[in-house]
């Protein structure tokens, strides 16, 4: 059984801390790269439609992930002739499906799409910083999550390497295993605390398509009372599908 500890190649694609360090904002062929305390992202300046959408390589619970009033302007709504697009689906919530990298699920109403380099796809709410969801999709040679062994140990590695600053103590409430269509997923349930917030998450992993996929959400401790059933749901949308 491999062990994902042992697997740098996941380690280091998955890590949100490789940002490259750029100062400022650019415009260039209609995206705006920002860098705000060594964070870099990209914001498409797209035509916006009501549904949209992209995991991210984003600090995990960082504050300074997105200036909102800086950014909110030039989110960008994927469009329904991308890979990716949205339609509401449950009520509160759009689906996203990604046709070409095999995998699916529900965002809140309102929360608006934002391009960070090296991931996948990513949402946010736009006045909460701490309430996001992002994807991440590598390659990868194994066959079934199992591989890496069981839910806590793979959890436990994953948050501690990829999911929050070292600088963070973290605490892993709980991590399980389930299975949907013929794939198998783990899902678990952490908090990451730093020095002026908590951050609450969750998580689902899962492997196939020769991809291993990783998606996180959370939100800031005091408002979790509020969050956690529609985090949750976020949680359970999420599936694989063979492309």
């Amino acid at each position: 059984m491999a062990s994902l500890q042992n697997s740098p190649s996941v380690y280091h694609t998955l890590s949100p801390y490789s940002f490259p360090q750029v100062g400022g904002a650019q415009k260039n062929h209609g995206m705006l790269s920002f860098c705000r305390r060594g964070l870099s992202f990209l914001v498409r300046a797209e035509q916006s439609s009501p549904n949209s959408f992209s995991l991210s390589q984003v600090r995990f619970g960082r504050r300074e992930l997105i200036a909102v009033s800086v950014i909110a302007p030039w989110v960008s709504m994927v469009n329904q002739t991308s890979p990716s697009f949205a339609a509401e689906t449950k009520k509160g919530f759009l689906l996203v499906t990604d046709k070409k990298d095999g995998y699916s699920f529900l965002y809140p109403f309102g929360w608006q799409e934002v391009v960070i380099e090296g991931q996948d796809k990513v949402f946010k709410d736009v006045i909460e910083p701490l309430e996001s969801i992002s994807v991440n999709v590598i390659p990868t040679i194994k066959q079934d999550i199992r591989d890496f062994g069981p839910p806590q140990q793979v959890a436990e590695t994953l948050i501690k390497k990829v999911l929050a600053p070292s600088s963070q103590k973290t605490k892993l409430i709980e991590a399980k295993e389930h299975g949907a269509d013929g794939k198998v997923y783990y899902t678990f349930e952490f908090v990451a605390q730093a020095p002026n917030f908590t951050r609450h998450a969750l998580s689902a992993i899962a492997i196939g398509n020769g991809k291993f996929y990783t998606l996180t959400t959370g939100a800031n401790e005091r408002r979790w009372g509020k969050m956690k059933d529609k985090l949750q749901t976020i949680i359970d949308s999420f599936e694989i599908f063979n492309v």
